[in-house]
């Protein structure tokens, strides 16, 4: 059966509509991203243990994943405008009652909330670049540039967190000024003029269909792609810190802003990534970006932490390319109708391995006794990574379906 099709017609509101999304994608990543800088405070004030305070990122992550697989299709049936509406007032209401809140399970729940809020109305942004996309090529430029925009998020919430920490307040506030964003994009989510879409055929997916998507090559392939790179990704927000406890080395400056210097680089890598898949294959670009954050791991395996410390930061500029661009194909090979659903199970796999990968690192670590030994499971996902992108850069199986859609939901 041919998939539904979908024509989208040009909105006079795109760069507002463009704008919201980049401004949504900021406001979630700085909380989200700073994870990282809160939990040791959630330690000293609630007497736990690295597992119980790893809960506030498990906790978000879980509800995004559940959002993306059971609520995804929601995005189609009801369509961007009221799913994103609905997912930014939940997240401010969660948002906001960190304010009032005392309990550590209180603000496990608020964060379970804020998670599935936040896939709810990511699912709906994600598919609205769909909806104002000209073509498979653009829609992959766009998202490059939304993901630059979360990278500017990470370098935001972290900053916050520390200066209300100085400035004697609790991380609590980080999460009140999120809901105050949240609200004033839901104001700008009113009064945007979206693309109207005219359905066609066969009705938009539902959970049944989302779930069974998941069979489907493209979607599978390209969700399998997200988790290796997420996998990667995480060793180095979650236990990059550990790695360089106390490193002594003549690169002590560089050591304490690591992470720092990482989310720039990410984030300037995205908007340089936008430019570039404008002008060469995409397929090229990830193989070579792949190639050189394994040989950044890889180095940083064999040489050590004075190596690690310069090689590991700086993997972030060629990470930075790969998640947009493969959300961007794997979204761009169903029709519009069904991009919801697809950014939903994209989403899905994505956050699971958010979990399960530092996870089984910490695991690994525990095991051989050095946070090291996990950045050596990290180094063979990256190598994964790269041959899995080496081959699709030669076999492009892709090629026919994206060029197929770029002529059914892009062309005019």
């Amino acid at each position: 059966m041919t998939a539904t099709t979908t024509r989208a017609e040009a909105a006079p509101n795109t760069g507002l509509i463009k704008g919201l999304t980049y401004m949504m994608f900021m406001m979630f990543a700085m909380t989200t991203d700073s994870v990282g800088v809160i939990i040791p405070e959630v330690i000293k004030e609630f007497g736990l243990g690295m597992t119980a305070a790893g809960s506030f990122h498990y906790a978000t992550m879980g509800g995004i994943a559940l959002a993306g697989i059971a609520l995804g299709f929601l995005v189609d049936r009801l369509g961007r405008k009221a799913a994103i509406i609905v997912g930014l007032a939940l997240f401010s209401l969660s948002a906001f009652l960190f304010a009032v809140g005392q309990d550590f399970g209180f603000f496990v729940l608020l964060l379970f909330i804020s998670g599935a809020a936040i896939g709810v109305f990511k699912t709906a942004a994600l598919a609205l670049i769909g909806d104002i996309s000209t073509s498979t090529r653009s829609h992959t430029a766009t998202m490059n540039t939304v993901e630059g925009w979360f990278g500017v998020g990470a370098i935001l919430g972290p900053a916050v967190v520390a200066w209300l920490l100085v400035s004697g307040m609790s991380w609590k506030w980080l999460y009140v000024i999120a809901g105050g964003l949240s609200v004033a994009l839901i104001v700008t989510a009113l009064m945007v003029r979206y693309p109207k879409t005219v359905k066609t055929a066969a009705p938009p997916a539902d959970l049944k269909a989302t779930v069974g998507m998941m069979r489907d090559p493209y979607a599978l392939a390209f969700s399998l792609g997200t988790m290796l790179y997420v996998g990667v990704e995480t060793a180095i927000y979650v236990w990059m810190p550990t790695l360089l406890a106390g490193y002594e080395g003549p690169a002590i400056l560089v050591a304490t802003y690591a992470l720092s210097i990482f989310f720039v680089l990410r984030a300037a890598g995205r908007f340089l990534g936008a430019w570039m898949l404008n002008r060469y294959r995409w397929t090229t670009v990830l193989v070579v970006a792949s190639l050189l954050i394994f040989a950044c791991f890889l180095g940083s395996a064999l040489l050590g932490r004075g190596a690690a410390v310069f090689l590991l930061p700086l993997s972030g500029l060629f990470m930075s390319v790969i998640y947009p661009t493969l959300n961007s194909k794997g979204i761009s090979c169903f029709a519009k109708v069904q991009h919801g659903a697809v950014a939903g199970v994209i989403l899905f796999f994505t956050c699971i391995s958010a979990v399960l990968a530092p996870l089984a690192m910490g695991a690994v670590s525990d095991a051989f006794g050095g946070a090291q030994y996990g950045f050596v499971l990290a180094t063979i996902l990256a190598g994964v990574l790269f041959a899995a992108l080496a081959v699709n850069a030669v076999l492009d199986p892709a090629k026919a379906r994206l060029a197929r859609f770029d002529d059914s939901q892009y062309g005019v």
